[in-house]
């Protein structure tokens, strides 16, 4: 289950390029339960906040990830992602990564500097620094998932149609692609509600069965909000569900 729960983190939502008027607002927060087969593994949570980096006005965005229960005793996750996002270019001017996965660590903090195309990277636990190019708009991983549910079109894609954009992770760029699969109405615990099924293109092998092993439901409303994921692992399979949310921008689309 390693780097599953950031990949639901960043695999629950969708939009892209340009930024439109804002799909979500300061207060928004959300709640994913997710499962391993039959068990319950864990929890995401995402939650928008307020911040001022360099006299800028940012969202500050703090995503969680962890392993309840008997899979915490097997497999213990513990999360924090955090961006801060200019709220008038949608990119980042800051991230933040501290996951503690199994035993695996990391603890790190990436500054961009969008006038140059650069990114600072300071690891605190092997106490080093590094500064790497990065393409223009570059998203981190968090600020990807933000920045997708603003794509100015997204209503607009045809079946089969892909969208990508360059995403920073693990010290390199890489292209997030999403394919439009269609839509349909699923049933959630809040009742059935209209969604738009997106198709994202992975790395196959140690994780997944093949690159289109992951899907994702995202509401066909204003707000773009993940609703479910489901993806076909190398051994087993994981679903996420929404659970619990709240401080939505607009209307949630529910049909009964």
């Amino acid at each position: 289950m390693k780097k599953i729960i950031l990949l639901l983190l960043l695999l629950v939502t969708v939009s892209f390029e340009s930024p439109r008027e804002d799909a979500y607002d300061v207060g928004e927060w959300f709640k994913f339960r997710i499962h391993y087969g039959i068990v319950n593994a864990g929890y995401a949570t995402l939650e928008v906040k307020d911040a001022t980096i360099n006299n800028k006005k940012t969202f500050h965005v703090v995503g969680k990830g962890y392993t309840t229960g008997m899979s915490r005793f097997f497999f213990k996750v513990d999360d924090l992602y955090e961006s801060y996002i200019d709220k008038e270019t949608g990119n980042p001017y800051q991230f933040v990564r501290k996951i503690n996965e199994g035993g695996y660590t990391k603890n790190q903090e990436g500054f961009f500097n969008q006038s140059t195309n650069r990114v600072l990277i300071k690891d605190y636990k092997h106490k080093t620094e590094k500064t790497l190019y990065v393409p223009k708009n570059t998203q981190d991983i968090l600020s990807t998932f933000y920045y997708l549910r603003n794509y100015p079109t997204i209503d607009k894609l045809k079946v089969g149609e892909s969208v990508a954009i360059d995403m920073f992770f693990d010290d390199e760029t890489t292209k997030f692609k999403l394919k439009f699969i269609g839509r349909e109405n699923i049933t959630t615990k809040f009742g059935v509600v209209p969604a738009m099924i997106f198709r994202p293109l992975v790395q196959s092998g140690r994780v997944f069965k093949e690159q289109e092993s992951l899907t994702v439901w995202i509401s066909d409303d204003d707000n773009k909000l993940p609703l479910r994921i489901k993806a076909s692992l190398a051994v087993g399979s994981i679903k996420a569900d929404i659970d619990a949310y709240k401080g939505l921008k607009n209307p949630f689309k529910i049909k009964k």
